[in-house]
């Protein structure tokens, strides 16, 4: 397995992650209001029409789903940039890849930007700093995201060794 390859792919993958994840929200914070506190979409849903936004609703699964979809063959292609040799390292390389953006989303995303930066909360939420600094949610939700993640990085890994071994 290629590691210089690896880290590079890391690099790029959190540069698409990134504008994939603030781009919409730049334009429209309530595209990922599924993915803020509970609090913080309550006190949104007092001036604003209530939709669905449990991770088990039609809107939030559908957004789920395609990110899924898309993950698993941007992994596939990552893992054969790599050159994994054998199905351990095509999922280490998937999951390593999943762990370093799940981390980089609670870290980084979660803790630094969406903290800290005004213009992209929630409209009448802006007020709520206490509440966007809650970085145990972001770490619990990050340790679920490490679970979660097990699944389609082993997905992955079997589809890769049909596909290339």
């Amino acid at each position: 397995m290629n590691i210089t390859i690896f880290f590079i792919e890391a690099i790029a993958l959190t540069v698409v992650f990134t504008a994939m994840i603030l781009i919409p929200l730049t334009k429209n914070p309530v595209y990922w209001i599924h993915d803020f506190p509970e609090d913080i979409q309550e006190e949104y849903f007092k001036t604003h029409d209530l939709f669905p936004t449990a991770f088990f609703s039609t809107t939030v699964l559908i957004k789920k789903s395609i990110g899924a979809v898309i993950a698993l063959v941007m992994l596939i292609w990552m893992i054969w940039l790599v050159e994994a040799k054998t199905f351990t390292q095509a999922f280490v390389a998937s999951y390593g890849l999943w762990t370093i953006i799940n981390w980089y989303d609670c870290f980084v995303l979660d803790w630094v930007f969406f903290a800290n930066i005004k213009a992209i909360r929630l409209p009448g939420t802006e007020h709520m700093d206490k509440e966007y600094h809650q970085k145990t949610y972001h770490f619990i939700r990050s340790l679920w995201g490490m679970l979660v993640g097990f699944i389609p990085c082993m997905l992955c890994s079997v589809l890769y060794a049909l596909l290339f071994l």
